[in-house]
């Protein structure tokens, strides 16, 4: 799963299947194993069956919002009992029957009891069973949801004649394939799936696999029967229908690859599908396994979830719209970046996390940190002009700005309870995974590391692993001692602190290195008691090759020279380095010329120190006024990002001095780039652009404001004036400075644009107006449900200007706010991030009263907003006071 874009806001050792020519599968026979499931998995089942093969066939009824099902279980049982458990959730279950192998024997009526706290179904046999393989068949019906939960709906407007129509589609991790069909619906529970639908015969139906029949039916209707899938595990399995058409190509090995999207997309599915057999072809490389399904389809649903972008269902991945479809007259930089790295992601998952899977949920990290890394690999190596490695210092610091509090957890999370696994979809997972494997590929060294790899997905291949298998794998390849340091850095939660001394001495720098913790709550605690990390250092000084240590508590090293040294070299480091005044004058000093990488990096890690208290802003002001006006895009937007932040925290007497200085140092920048894209310019230029007008524009530049206003007030001549990758960015400056009259036009755009997306970008960007009676109007829109699955974003876009009234109204109106919200993530911790940006300390005591009367699933991410929230009000002053020292000095 690629968390959501841009957002306000993953055993058993199953025998292995045959091995497969490329672009192809089948499934093995049900087969008697007669084994318990390993003890070292967590279930929320008995011990006493799993499935070998399901058989499901569904009738949707998409207007009544509503499906009938039958299926059957293939299962292996190896204790003599009475009941039988699976899972199933808002399934109304009308008869279940037991039978012998394969279907043998007339059977027995099965009694039925449904749990819907445990989420189960309990079926008692009557007399005792003795084990051996059974089949049971199930007659029942499911509602089809309205959120990405389970079988759901899409309503939106068509392409070609503008009314509103429907399509469905499925979304079960997790866990939510038992909202579908009765199921073991566990990772390790691992099974092949035969699946049929009944759809209407003008639609496209979409599974896993590619269509093996289909039979026309009376009304309009026909059923459709899909090739069976390989071995896998339930929240794996897909099915859509609706008004879709298919944009395809031959791809690697004769595999069928495609984007499925709404009739009328055409050519927007280009960008994406011409993407697919060069990513496929990279990943079957690295890998060394091909990519074992005869298809592979990314469906495009037109809306979106607060809480993710895409989903890797094997061989049919589920991408909204606007995170897979290229529209140049929408499409903004920073969207077209997602849209590629997101594919990449879920592409990635059909080998991590489809062929190979957790045991449970708490490795989701496994499945998501190492999607995330891959993505960012396979991002460089087809897109070298964008720099996707610089992009891995904005995941640590995400990670990092969780992972320093007390309310954090270790990248492998104890999960109880599937009911748990949504706890584990944060930036810990995603972002410190994908930087704590960085950091193990360069210890390893790339090619060991690969062959790890390679070594891991050969010896798991259809079946399920934990952590320790990969580390096992990678350090039999040759990467001694790699498990310890992952274990340092899996196991246990928190960031490293390296303090680091040097002294001039002929010559050479004499370097002194002491561990301790980063923390952001408990700094006191965390010098007397901190947490101890194996922590690999890659040190670079001027002129010298890079030195490679692991720091075990303190260290003392020789460089050559005297020049500046940095310690997190190439910043693969997860860690926090803590320079004296005399290190620091030297990297401001020689920051122009130090790799781009490095520059990022040093500016976020010494902002961090800052906020946290650790040093006075100083260091990290100097850092970030030294970032020249010709660096590297991406650092060049990171830079803009930061005096973004100084202006926010800055008092209103001195904003228009950080104004000032941001202006004096960026805005030759935007006048060489001017307005426009230029033809063949890079995408990081263009997404350097939108940085500077939105920020600049935000610190009230009249350049930027006038030609907002004036560009925005074109459109009543011409509707298209506006249409190409900075659209979203001009129309932005206007919503955040709105008057009445301008909501009230943008209003009118979202309510007739011609496309999901573009209404979906619309209405959001109705949430940004600072004036607070035109946040009410958009709060109070947002209820009536007229802007579909884009509500709750339209909220959250409220609360990052006014946060107080949006977390307010939320809690006014809660019961209809939640039913905005899928069940993807916690609904609770999405009404207290509503708070998050408030400025006033009330709201620490009602996101405290909040967490009192919360779910214990959802504790852990609201009293992580509520640690951060209270850090920010007592930092952010300090900050200020800090920060105006810094520009009265200047």
């Amino acid at each position: 799963m690629r968390a959501a874009p841009l957002a306000f806001a993953t055993s058993l050792l199953l025998a292995g299947c045959t091995s497969m020519p490329t672009g192809t599968a089948s499934a093995p026979a049900p087969k008697f194993i007669g084994e318990p499931l390993a003890a070292d998995v967590v279930s929320d089942l008995p011990r006493i069956a799993r499935p070998l093969h399901y058989t499901i066939d569904i009738a949707p009824d998409a207007a009544k919002l509503t499906f009938t099902g039958t299926s059957s279980v293939d299962l292996e049982v190896y204790r003599p009992t009475d009941t039988l458990t699976l899972q199933a959730l808002e399934l109304d279950i009308a008869s279940a029957r037991l039978l012998g192998a394969n279907g043998a024997g007339p059977g027995r009526a099965l009694s039925v009891r449904l749990d819907p706290e445990k989420q189960t179904v309990v079926l008692g046999t009557g007399a005792p069973i003795a084990p051996g393989t059974y089949r049971i068949t199930f007659a029942y019906s499911g509602k089809i949801n309205t959120q990405a939960n389970g079988l759901f709906a899409l309503d939106y407007p068509d392409k070609r004649s503008g009314k509103t129509v429907r399509g469905l589609f499925t979304q079960f991790e997790a866990p939510d394939a038992r909202r579908f069909a009765p199921l073991f619906d566990e990772p390790s529970y691992k099974a092949t799936f035969d699946l049929s639908a009944t759809v209407p015969a003008d639609q496209l139906a979409v599974g896993n696999m590619p269509i093996a029949s289909e039979q026309s039916l009376p009304g309009g209707l026909k059923k459709v029967t899909f090739r069976t899938t390989p071995k896998m595990s339930s929240y794996l399995l897909f099915f859509g229908s609706g008004g879709f058409e298919r944009l395809s190509k031959q791809g690697p090995g004769g595999v069928e690859l495609g984007i499925v999207s709404p009739i009328g997309s055409g050519e927007q599915a280009r960008y994406a599908l011409d993407a697919l057999p060069q990513i496929i072809q990279y990943y079957t490389d690295y890998f060394g396994v091909p990519y074992p399904l005869p298809k592979l389809d990314n469906i495009a649903a037109p809306g979106e979830s607060q809480f993710f972008g895409a989903m890797e269902n094997w061989g049919a991945i589920l991408t909204f719209e606007k995170d897979l479809l290229l529209d140049p007259k929408i499409t903004s930089p920073r969207a077209q970046n997602y849209l590629y790295t997101a594919q990449a992601h879920e592409v990635a998952h059909q080998w991590f996390g489809d062929i190979v899977t957790m045991k449970w949920w708490n490795d989701l990290w496994l499945n998501e940190g190492f999607a995330s890394w891959m993505e960012t690999k396979a991002t460089d190596h087809f897109n070298p002009d964008w720099y996707a490695l610089l992009s891995r210092v904005d995941g640590r610091e995400a990670a990092m700005g969780l992972d320093s509090y007390a309310a954090t957890h270790p990248v492998v999370l104890p999960i109880h309870t599937a009911a748990e696994a949504n706890d584990a979809f944060d930036s810990i997972s995603y972002s410190k995974g994908e930087a704590v494997i960085a950091m193990l590929e360069a210890y390893a060294g790339e090619d060991v590391w690969r062959d790890g790899i390679r070594s891991y997905i050969k010896a798991h291949r259809y079946s399920n692993t934990s952590s320790d298998d990969l580390w096992s794998a990678v350090e039999q390849a040759g990467a001694s001692g790699i498990t310890g340091i992952a274990h340092d850095f899996t196991l246990q939660p928190g960031v490293p602190l390296v303090r680091a001394e040097t002294r001039c001495d002929n010559g050479r720098t004499a370097l002194s290195l002491t561990q301790s913790e980063f923390s952001r709550d408990r700094m006191d605690e965390a010098a007397a008691k901190p947490l101890r990390w194996h922590v690999p250092l890659t040190i670079e000084t001027a002129g010298a090759p890079p030195l490679r240590q692991v720091l075990d508590g303190s260290a003392a090293l020789t460089l050559p020279g005297c020049g500046a040294v940095v310690v997190n070299g190439g910043q693969l480091g997860y860690f926090r380095t803590l320079y004296t005044p005399a290190m620091i004058g030297q990297l401001v000093q020689a920051l122009p010329t130090l790799a781009p990488i490095d520059q990022l990096g040093l500016v976020r890690d010494n902002y961090a120190l800052a906020q946290a208290g650790y040093q006075d802003a100083k260091p990290a002001l100097d850092l970030l006024a030294a970032v020249p006006g010709d660096a590297n895009p991406v650092v060049a937007t990171g830079a803009v990002d930061r005096w973004d932040d100084v202006y926010e925290l800055a008092t209103p007497a001195d904003r228009a001095r950080v104004a000032g200085l941001a202006r004096e140092l960026w805005l030759p920048r935007l006048s060489l780039l001017g307005f426009d894209p230029k033809p063949g310019e890079s995408l990081v230029d263009t997404n350097l652009r939108a940085h500077l007008l939105a920020t600049l524009g935000k610190m009230g530049e009249p350049g930027v404001l006038d030609e907002a206003r004036r560009r925005f007030a074109g459109l009543a001549a011409d509707p298209h004036s506006l249409d190409g990758p900075l659209k979203t960015t001009w129309l932005e400056i206007v919503a955040r400075n709105a008057s009445t009259a301008e909501w009230d036009a943008l209003a009118a755009m979202a309510a007739n644009a011609p496309t999901a997306v573009e209404r979906q970008a619309y209405y959001g960007l109705l949430g940004r107006a600072v004036d607070k009676a035109l946040a009410q109007r958009t709060l109070d829109f947002a209820l009536t449900g007229k802007a579909g699955t884009t509500s709750a974003q339209m909220i959250g876009a409220v609360s990052e200007e006014n946060a107080d009234l949006a977390f307010d109204f939320a809690l006014a109106h809660r019961a209809t706010v939640e039913s905005l919200l899928d069940s993807s993530g916690g609904k609770t911790a999405f009404i207290a991030g509503l708070g998050s940006a408030s400025r006033d300390p009330a709201m620490v005591r009602k996101l405290e009263a909040l967490l009192e009367a919360a779910p214990e699933a959802e504790k852990r991410p609201i009293r992580a907003k509520i640690a951060s929230l209270r850090q920010k009000l007592a930092s952010n002053p300090r900050m200020a006071r800090q920060a105006a020292a810094w520009l009265d000095r200047r």
